[in-house]
């Protein structure tokens, strides 16, 4: 079954190339939950982060899928700290896919253009204020969708399109939504994109995987069922989610978030997997790309409520720092605020 095989012969574990964080890294801003983060080197030279915004005073949970946008904030260095610039894909008329909240960026840049993958969603009730319910929440978590912006600049403007780039597919394992994406370009422009969806608003969450010619697409499915199949080994909650991938010149590589800890250990930890096609996907061994215990630069070491949305920067080819965002504290999902963390990387 495809992506869960295992790698028969040791390898280096994309952990033991984690250094420590600085603490004064990352993006954060005061009134805002931050999150999910992708970073590219404008043409400019300097380091440009696409996050979510959602505002401090409504909780995160339920609120991402309702409040957020995405925009961009700055820094001369790959370490930040970052500094807020401007909202890059702002809401618009509700009819839209996307036309009430923008979330999860990944950006890229193929030849002289910037590309820019994000997932949106709209609904039928008035902007939130105050706390929603649940089901609001499934209302707008249900037309969730993947769409793409183009600009020749990172500074913009942003050309939206209307319609998204990969939709559901009735009767299908992911005839529900579909959200998250990952894509990774090789030298022609060929593009695959790693993807989330599910079948009910329940475990399991499953990924697929789509490719094109080129990174604006038209995009197909390039496998019929979910890339990583865990929900059959009989543990219907070892699921994964917040795919990173990439094409290292040779092959594809991926980490993602493992929810169960059944391969690391560790509950919410990180693995790493390694493919030739980006349809059939083999867990590297050791397994471990990334922990909820974080390694500070003082020394110190914490365990993060979350360690979320994992996003790689890269220079020749090479990854240089792992971003994520963070909450603090020892419960999963309980924190005042979130924000985007940087961990710089053995190269």
């Amino acid at each position: 079954m495809s992506g869960s095989g295992r790698s028969s012969t040791p390898q280096r574990s994309f952990y033991d190339r984690l250094l420590p964080a600085p603490i004064d890294g990352g993006f954060s801003m005061e009134d805002y939950h931050i999150w999910g983060s992708s970073v590219i080197q404008g043409e400019d030279g300097r380091f440009h982060m696409f996050a979510s915004q959602i505002p401090a005073f409504l909780p995160l949970p339920r609120h991402w899928c309702t409040n957020s946008l995405v925009v961009r904030a700055v820094s001369d260095t790959p370490e930040g700290p970052y500094e807020y610039q401007e909202v890059v894909l702002p809401r618009r008329d509700r009819h839209y896919f996307d036309g009430m909240m923008t979330h999860n960026p990944r950006i890229l840049k193929y030849q002289n253009t910037y590309y820019l993958y994000y997932l949106g969603t709209t609904f039928d009730f008035p902007l939130p204020q105050e706390p929603i319910s649940r089901e609001m929440y499934t209302r707008a978590w249900s037309n969730k969708r993947i769409g793409l912006a183009t600009s020749t600049s990172v500074y913009g403007p942003w050309k939206r399109l209307d319609t998204p780039i990969l939709e559901p597919r009735p009767g299908k394992w992911d005839s529900l939504i579909t959200t998250n994406p990952s894509p990774a370009v090789r030298e022609d422009g060929s593009t695959i994109m790693v993807y989330k969806s599910a079948v009910a608003h329940k475990p399991p969450l499953l990924l697929g995987v789509a490719g094109a010619e080129h990174p604006g697409g038209p995009f197909k499915r390039l496998s019929d069922e979910p890339i990583f199949q865990f929900h059959l080994e009989g543990n219907d909650k070892h699921d994964v989610e917040d795919p990173f991938v990439w094409w290292n010149g040779e092959y594809y590589e991926l980490i993602m978030k493992e929810r169960s800890g059944h391969l690391t250990g560790e509950p919410g930890a990180g693995i790493h997997c390694t493919s030739t096609d980006g349809i059939k996907w083999t867990i590297t061994d050791p397994p471990m790309a990334y922990s909820q215990h974080v390694l500070w630069e003082n020394g110190e070491k914490e365990l993060m409520a979350n360690f979320e949305r994992p996003f790689l920067l890269f220079k020749d080819g090479k990854p240089t720092h792992l971003f994520a965002a963070t909450g603090r504290g020892t419960q999963y999902w309980h924190f005042d605020k979130s924000w985007n963390m940087v961990i710089p990387l053995k190269t």
